[in-house]
């Protein structure tokens, strides 16, 4: 059997073993560099490529499958973040320290933790490349400016907040890219934070919000999105849509919009307070890569996870080209349908659990109020509890901001919750 390798947001999954080649030159267009330290054995049965959400639970999985010795995870970064929390974090009602923990304290025990970071995949002889020198990109400049703020890093989102609290009156721009996103409500749930914040403090009367989407839709579910609609007309909030951000002048306090129905026209809205959230896109490692997609993502079985053209490798999170919303949630019921499908094709069997795109999105309206958005792949509600969840309730704030995290650490990290599935059925009396 060859070596698996999981590919996720931060890793990457397939059966058999990888080969890792530290020390390569460049080679053509993978962009190899020279590497100055080999890792501590060249192959493993199974290589996890990134530590996030996706590669710290599929490594605590495959550990006890194949035993700790088995299974290295490829990380660059020190610090494992809880990322669903900086929303709360920008709107002043969590502290950022909360979302963090040493990503040694969270890493299965055993298994090899190799700091570096892969700079190019070849599938066909299972081997990978390393890079030893470990470079943090910065953001644009004008994240320097004490206006701008972005909850999507961990280097802005507390600007997020020091921009609420020191705003005094004029417009409060929140925007959302022409590219996927991690978390597609996060853009909005700082804005409804921070509507609730001036109403509370006494400013809200000062301040103009509008929400600059790339998008035509508020949200992608008719059912949240006619919730939140309703929202937004109540507090006043103008929406601009196929509205995308194009530049900065945070030396003006100017932000650029172009009008993507009509592509060349722009408009610039003077700002008190911008909230920006980046374009993004897959990581360089894996476009062009012979694992990806054309666009640069994994290309894999939206119900198996499994790789289109190499059975052995397999996807998992932001870094996959599932159709579905990128976050924790749904990283959580793909580990579960991964777990059982590298089983069976460990064993030569082809694999039968299906995963149905199912992903949750709590959406913050407030400061104690929450709207439980979870769908499938069709767009389809497929919530857990026997209630309306598009209605915004003080119970999901709970789940949200307390018992979310604790379940991220001490249940998906560990490779024990692989979503709400059964706590659905059971809810449901096994009808949904």
């Amino acid at each position: 059997m060859s070596a698996i390798g999981v590919v996720s947001s931060c890793s990457c999954l397939r059966p058999g073993v990888w080969l890792l080649k530290p020390g390569m030159q460049q080679m053509g267009s993978f962009g190899l560099h020279t590497a100055a330290k080999c890792a501590a054995k060249d192959y493993y049965e199974v290589l996890v490529l990134g530590g996030g959400a996706g590669g710290i639970t599929m490594s605590a999985r495959m550990k006890r499958k194949v035993g700790a010795g088995n299974v290295a995870v490829v990380e660059p970064s020190e610090t494992h973040y809880y990322q669903p929390l900086w929303t709360l974090v920008g709107g002043g009602a969590k502290r950022l320290a909360t979302s963090a923990r040493p990503t040694g304290s969270v890493m299965p025990k055993g298994v090899e933790w190799i700091k570096s970071r892969v700079t190019a995949l070849d599938p066909d002889k299972n081997c990978i490349w390393l890079e030893n020198d470990i470079k943090i990109k910065g953001l644009p400049e004008g994240f320097d400016h004490p206006k701008i703020g972005s909850n999507y890093s961990v280097h802005t989102v507390e600007k997020t907040w020091k921009a609420l609290q020191d705003f005094k009156e004029g417009n409060a721009i929140f925007t959302f890219p022409n590219t996927p996103v991690k978390c597609a409500g996060a853009p909005q749930k700082i804005m409804y934070l921070s509507e609730a914040y001036w109403r509370k403090t006494g400013k809200r009367s000062k301040a103009s919000i509008m929400f600059n989407t790339s998008l035509g839709v508020i949200f992608g579910v008719k059912k949240y999105a006619d919730a939140l609609l309703e929202i937004i007309k109540e507090r006043n909030i103008a929406v601009n849509y196929k509205c995308n951000l194009v530049e900065v002048r945070a030396d003006k306090q100017e932000a650029v919009f172009e009008n993507l129905d009509k592509p060349g026209v722009t408009e610039v809205h003077q700002y008190e307070m911008l909230h920006v959230t980046p374009p993004m896109g897959p990581p360089d490692v894996l476009i062009n890569s012979p694992v990806s997609d054309q666009i640069g993502w994994v290309d894999v079985d939206k119900e198996t996870l499994q790789h289109k053209k190499y059975p052995n490798v397999f996807g998992i999170g932001d870094c996959t080209n599932l159709p579905t919303s990128k976050t924790a949630a749904a990283v959580a019921a793909q580990s579960g349908v991964l777990d059982k499908t590298i089983s069976l094709v460990m064993k030569n069997q082809l694999p039968t659990k299906k995963y149905d795109g199912y992903t949750s999105c709590p959406l913050v309206t407030g400061y104690n109020k929450v709207i439980l958005a979870e769908f499938d792949y069709d767009a389809q509600p497929l919530e857990t509890f026997p209630i309306d969840q598009s209605k915004e309730r003080v119970t999901m704030y709970h789940m949200k901001a307390d018992m979310m995290p604790f379940l991220y650490w001490n249940m998906l990290l560990k490779g024990y919750w692989g979503g709400p599935a059964p706590v659905r059925k059971l809810m449901h009396l096994g009808l949904k």
